[in-house]
């Protein structure tokens, strides 16, 4: 069995994840992985599962938060997703 890196758990369908980086890490849970190695969104502090916004180096959840959160360049930010033309 293998035991989680971020709660300690001994199971035996655990899973290992390697980063681009090379770190190894494992898991017992998605939830356990997402809580490790996903990025904060910078203004409201929700994790990043999806692929969120990144402007200038800095990681938002969505295009709100972009707009809200960074400089000028965030208010460029659109979201369209879903909008009617």
């Amino acid at each position: 069995m293998a035991i989680c890196d971020t709660c300690g758990n001994d199971y035996w369908m655990a899973f290992e994840v390697t980063t681009v980086s090379g770190d190894r890490y494992t898991f017992d849970c998605f939830e356990c992985a997402i809580q490790r190695l996903a990025p904060t969104c910078e203004r409201c502090a929700s994790r990043i599962i999806g692929h969120g916004v990144e402007v200038e180096g800095r990681f938002f959840c969505g295009a709100h938060c972009a707009r809200e959160g960074a400089s000028t360049m965030g208010q460029q930010i659109r979201d369209s997703v879903g909008a009617h033309p």
